[in-house]
């Protein structure tokens, strides 16, 4: 697919390395450096991730006005330099709670601006029929780096520190930006002129979801990811703190348990484009989209030691598998389904609506578990991921790409 989209590929890659490498490096400094508890660390997670959602919202028309390239590489460098102040604090004075906060909101806004922006770059950059191939190979990149960098980092906020991986995540940030700034070639100037920046209007905002909750196959896929992304993420704090806490687990043990699966990322996202050759790509987002609702509540019932263990990675690599399938399928679909003009807002809408529904069942799992325990939140999550396969699309509707501009006019 060519040198361009060789520099993308390698900057996705270091940036997505370390960040996995900073795997809940935020949760955990809140457990081991604050001793926070639940209910905390979910309020953590929460905060940043709604704050983060809501200053993004208005960045969606304006980046997509704007060449995408220097965007991304302004949010890379925006992240870097919001992730080196928790190790600064750390180190010259009194890290606390609050900056945590802050930085995850700055972080959370900067990474939605970011997506959007690389999601409409790269179906600019490859052909339609490559738009797979190059989502398969970011898929596998991504589980790739997860399966190294929970374990790297766990064992590394063990030996040399809580902040450790922040450190790692923010030189990430730094590479990547240094990577899409190493693209040759001009980037061709969006559509609309200086006037028509200047009226944005408040109403543009809602052109993502407008678009999105209008398109009849894109509708039900956006509430199935929202929620089961949802469910997914709003566990992830507590059984940070069942594992670490209650039942007594290393931080390397827990790194261990939640990066040896994502070997089934890595051999999902290279089935995925075999599967949808046999089978179609509906079937398989069906299929694959119902299997992945069925992990979950298995998550309720770890014990403490080996056997616990192995239930978290077999688990885990269930769920994984399933997700490394459907992930590449659905990003491709949604890119195709999507007009280039209307790419950005409706990629930040989806991500905006995802972070706003995961910092509300983060926080309303929180406060659950404070009151009835991890573990029972855990299995709540868990039954109620079992209807999620309800949400996906029944039938296989395909309308034209590029609607009616009366349907979505500004």
């Amino acid at each position: 697919m060519g040198r361009q989209f060789g520099w993308l590929w390698a900057a996705f890659a270091v940036s997505t390395f370390g960040t996995r490498l900073a795997f809940d490096a935020f949760a955990l400094i809140a457990i081991l450096a604050l001793h926070a508890g639940p209910t905390q660390v979910s309020v953590l997670t929460a905060t940043g991730l709604a704050v983060g959602a809501a200053v993004a919202v208005p960045l969606g028309p304006w980046v997509e006005v704007r060449r995408k390239r220097p965007v991304m590489v302004a949010m890379d460098l925006t992240r870097c330099v919001a992730l080196l102040s928790v190790p600064v604090a750390y180190v010259l004075g009194p890290l606390g709670f609050g900056q945590l906060l802050v930085v995850s909101v700055v972080v959370g806004a900067a990474d939605i601006a970011f997506n959007a922006a690389s999601g409409a770059y790269l179906k600019a950059l490859v052909r339609p029929e490559d738009l797979l191939v190059a989502n398969g190979r970011f898929e596998s990149t991504t589980w790739t780096a997860t399966v190294l960098g929970p374990p790297v980092g766990t064992a590394a906020i063990g030996f040399f520190g809580p902040v450790t991986t922040v450190v790692a995540d923010a030189l990430s940030y730094l590479l990547s930006a240094a990577g899409i700034g190493a693209i040759s070639g001009s980037e061709p100037r969006p559509g609309g002129t200086g006037a028509q920046k200047a009226r944005m209007r408040p109403r543009d905002l809602l052109e993502g979801w407008r678009y999105v909750l209008t398109h009849p196959a894109l509708r039900p896929l956006f509430f199935n990811t929202v929620l089961v992304s949802g469910l997914i993420m709003a566990t992830t704090p507590l059984l940070a703190v069942l594992m670490l806490g209650d039942l007594g687990f290393a931080p390397w043990q827990y790194g261990l348990a939640f990066g040896l699966p994502c070997v089934g990322g890595i051999i999902g996202s290279r089935l995925a484009r075999r599967l949808v050759a046999r089978f179609g790509r509906h079937r398989v987002l069906l299929i694959v989209g119902t299997l992945r609702a069925c992990w979950s509540l298995g998550l309720a019932f770890i014990r403490p030691g080996a056997a616990g263990l192995v239930l978290v990675i077999v688990v885990e690599f269930g769920l994984i598998t399933c997700m490394g399938v459907f992930n590449p399928v659905f990003a491709t679909y949604r890119l195709e389904q999507v007009p280039t003009d209307r790419v950005v807002r409706a990629l930040s809408a989806w991500s905006v609506t995802s972070k706003v529904t995961v910092a509300a069942m983060t926080g309303l799992w929180g406060l659950m578990a404070g009151v009835t325990g991890p573990r029972s939140a855990i299995a709540i999550a868990g039954l109620l991921m079992l209807f999620t396969p309800f949400l996906l699309p029944r039938r296989d509707r395909e309308p034209d790409c590029e609607p009616d501009s009366a349907a979505i006019r500004m």
